[in-house]
């Protein structure tokens, strides 16, 4: 079992994301940023991990994150994305896009560009205050996309003033997570189980594709895109599944895999190793699925402190004629067959697991028991 250590810090964390690597560096992730929901008074703030695992002088592993600064934000934290090494994106519930920046000479953080309603209600019946919340945003300098409970996607450049491109109603339902697939195009998921793609050089406010689960139509709460294969995206919602989609192929998830027992608030493939994938949910879980094909014999068990549960999936369509070494292991024809390997992260049950990144050996996760769990052996 990696080593894993909680710092709690007084308030409920809805966020957290590994500030990134220079490119071409060969340092290890050291700087975190959080943002906070459900407090008297939210932040956003920067953590260093320091020495880690160094013993202290009780003889015990010192597992202390160091807050390094903080800033007051308006609203829940619904969103955080590192937009640079100096810039962090927060979308708010109150609606607004804010661009923090960070001073590493004498650690603060100030309001570097904000974009007050970016989000908001019109029409008979919205509130006179209009504002609704930002759900999600992603970045990709020198561009910012958001998108919101009030259906509507935006895409703004760090340092203009206005939107370069506003979809005001990209969706009837609320809009909860928004990725990438390439950088003109990103993916959408919404409140009634559709993936819809985006394409910013046409004009018009229609998605170029749209993918749905079938029957049911859950939430989806969560996205994210493999690093390597753009067309592979695996999806999350309020049933707890963890959906894997081919967006070349049909309009149904290629794999349906069942998950945890609650909301499934993210997931994400590991950004250089991308046959881990990570998962936390309502249900207090955080999850390592491991479906590397490296490990002959590897038995298809969730592994949690040596109880062992079978794992189930099922593969919803066949994917004959496509040559076999360019299949993502997420891909594959019969995932329980292929022996996806699912380990248990936190110790114990705790609250709501909000949030989860990845980076290197190093993975960090904030949680509704105020507690923030840092671990820097992933594949140890």
């Amino acid at each position: 079992m990696e080593e894993i250590y909680a710092k709690f810090v007084s308030q409920k964390i809805s966020k957290t994301r590994w500030r990134p690597v220079p490119p071409g560096s060969l340092q290890t992730a050291d700087t975190f940023a959080a943002g906070s929901w459900d407090n008297e008074e939210n932040y956003v703030s920067l953590w260093s991990i320091g020495d880690f695992g160094n013993l202290d002088s009780d003889g015990g592993f010192e597992g202390d994150h160091q807050l390094l600064c903080d800033i007051r934000h308006h609203g829940d934290v619904m969103d955080l994305q590192f937009f640079d090494q100096e810039r962090i994106v927060a979308a708010s519930s109150t609606g607004c896009v804010t661009v923090f920046l960070h001073h590493p000479n004498n650690q603060t953080l100030s309001v570097s560009q904000q974009w007050t309603a970016a989000h908001y209600h019109t029409g008979p019946g919205s509130p006179s205050c209009g504002s609704a919340p930002c759900t999600g945003v992603v970045c990709s300098n020198p561009e910012i996309v958001t998108v919101g409970e009030d259906g509507r996607i935006n895409l703004f450049r760090a340092d203009h003033k206005e939107a370069v491109r506003t979809i005001d109603n990209a969706d009837s339902s609320t809009l909860h997570a928004v990725t990438f697939l390439r950088t003109p195009e990103i993916l959408t998921v919404n409140s009634i189980g559709q993936l819809k793609i985006w394409d910013f050089r046409k004009q018009g406010n229609e998605p170029s594709q749209i993918l749905s689960l079938t029957g049911d139509r859950v939430p989806l709460h969560c996205v994210d895109r493999h690093p390597n294969q753009q067309h592979v995206v695996a999806t999350g919602g309020q049933d707890g599944m963890l959906s894997i989609w081919d967006v070349r192929q049909g309009t149904m998830p290629v794999s349906l895999l069942k998950a945890h027992e609650a909301e499934m608030w993210e997931v994400h493939f590991h950004p250089s190793n991308p046959d881990h994938l990570f998962t936390c949910s309502e249900d207090g879980s955080l999850w390592h699925w491991d479906a590397s094909t490296d490990v002959p014999e590897k038995s298809s068990l969730f592994n949690q402190g040596g109880r062992n549960s079978t794992f189930l999936s099922h593969s919803i369509s066949n994917q004959a004629g496509v040559h076999q070494s360019l299949i993502s292991s997420w891909l594959s024809t019969d995932p329980a067959k292929d022996r996806i390997e699912i380990t248990s992260l936190l110790p114990s049950r705790t609250l709501s697991v909000n949030s989860l990144d990845v980076l290197g050996p190093c993975l960090v996760c904030g949680t509704d028991s105020e507690a923030i769990y840092v671990t820097r052996q992933l594949f140890s």
